[in-house]
């Protein structure tokens, strides 16, 4: 069930909050240094397997990761649980599936630019 059904459930009872609604964090406060001085390296901690399919798909994984959002306070307090999450997505692409969710692959991306670019929906350099 998504966050946001699950805020109008409980609303009576927590009444007006905020909160972060995303993937959960595979990382911990003691991979915030290697996340932030070498990425890959702390993906990699956590998903030894995920450099093997990005190299497939020729990706690269970020230098750097500069921000990790922490949704416990909506998994706690909603009682909401993330359906998709990095290692969903690893699974996904290593089994040939199509990683987005059901909601995205409806809406797509609805860009701010007239036409299409060759790379995707925006250009990248």
């Amino acid at each position: 069930m998504s966050a946001h059904l699950r805020a109008i459930e409980k609303a009576a009872e927590i009444g007006f909050d905020r909160y972060i609604i995303s993937a959960t964090t595979p990382f911990t406060p003691d991979d915030l240094w290697d996340l932030r001085s070498n990425a890959p390296q702390a993906v990699k901690h956590r998903f030894p397997d995920y450099e093997e399919e990005y190299d497939r798909r020729g990706w690269k994984m970020f230098p750097d990761i500069e921000r990790v959002y922490v949704n416990q306070k909506a998994r706690n307090e909603l009682g909401w649980q993330p359906k998709y999450d990095f290692r969903s997505v690893l699974d996904s692409l290593k089994a040939g599936a199509d990683p987005r969710s059901s909601l995205v692959r409806a809406v797509e991306s609805k860009g701010y630019h007239a036409h299409k670019f060759a790379a995707g929906c925006y250009p990248v350099q």
